[in-house]
């Protein structure tokens, strides 16, 4: 049979398509991992690594992207996030990252679909330590640990809505993940944390990026986010630039909003773990909220 200048055409790509995606399901994950160390007399230093890790050794989990919040100022930049997190993560996924979806108490949602029954169904698994059993907004939850890490260097005491004018009311707003992050069919979605160890063990997963919100509550206290990953051996890293906080810039230490997120994630470069951006999973410059106005962002340096 002869071929047609279209349909060779039409051949290459389609060889070019299945070299990318075998490529792309192959290549290790080049991080560059951003860490700090406080020095006796209080001064920090930033150091700087290239590591690769394995893609099927590395899970991704997002947390809390819910579909509303309390604050309006919080959901609006949620839902700012997921479009663009929602491309990183398919990226991700494409690679052999394993995905998990953790928005937290909202499970129930999701209790008859394979991604949730994927997380109840994985095989039991002992954790090396006591996973994390203080109740805190009807959940196990991880403390700041004085042992560990600094107190952490913004004030949260109100609750950290940046919305101005009349206060937002707190309630629980959020009924699901934010539509705009799609479960693939060999996703998992859990917001426990034993669940969460089962099926990292499953898998013999060593890594762990965190994303989502917010990062001085959730994303650090959560049973299954960072400062129980750090305390369970595993090798973890924040993707700050899908991160948020919050923060209400009439709070200590009085900087905007973004510049709060900043210190909490160059508190958690400290104490917890490294961070690296979306970049080093895309080739694309980092995500930055549109309110971000600032001439040099913190987390892009």
């Amino acid at each position: 049979m002869k071929c047609t200048p279209i349909l060779f055409v039409m051949v290459l790509i389609g060889a070019a398509a299945m070299s990318s995606s075998a490529f792309s399901a192959e290549v290790g994950l080049h991080l560059t991992l951003r860490a700090r160390s406080v020095s006796r007399d209080g001064k920090s230093s930033v150091t700087q690594k290239q590591t690769v890790w394995e893609p099927r050794e590395t899970a991704l989990i997002i947390c809390d992207m819910w579909d509303d919040h309390w604050c309006k100022s919080a959901a609006r930049r949620v839902a700012e996030m997921a479009g663009p997190l929602n491309e990183v993560v398919k990226q991700a996924r494409a690679r052999g990252v394993f995905i998990i979806h953790a928005p937290s108490s909202v499970t129930d949602f999701y209790k008859d679909t394979p991604q949730r029954k994927r997380a109840q169904n994985a095989p039991f698994a002992r954790a090396p330590k006591p996973l994390a059993t203080v109740q805190r907004w009807g959940t196990a939850w991880c403390w700041t640990d004085s042992k560990h890490e600094g107190v952490l260097p913004i004030d949260d005491s109100d609750m950290g809505c940046s919305c101005t004018g009349a206060r937002c009311e707190i309630r629980e707003a959020w009924k699901r993940q934010i539509s705009t992050i799609e479960l693939a069919s060999d996703d998992a979605l859990t917001d426990d944390g034993q669940e969460t160890w089962n099926l990292l063990t499953e898998r013999e997963i060593k890594n762990v990026i965190l994303c989502g919100v917010h990062l001085n509550m959730c994303v650090l206290g959560r049973p299954f986010a960072i400062r129980q990953q750090v305390n369970l051996g595993k090798n973890v890293a924040l993707m700050r630039d899908f991160t948020d906080t919050m923060y209400n810039p009439e709070r200590p230490p009085g900087v905007d909003h973004f510049s709060g997120t900043d210190l909490v994630i160059e508190h958690v470069e400290k104490y917890w773990c490294p961070s690296f951006t979306s970049s080093d999973l895309t080739g694309r410059p980092p995500f930055r909220f549109r309110e971000d106005q600032r001439q040099t962002a913190g987390l892009l340096n």
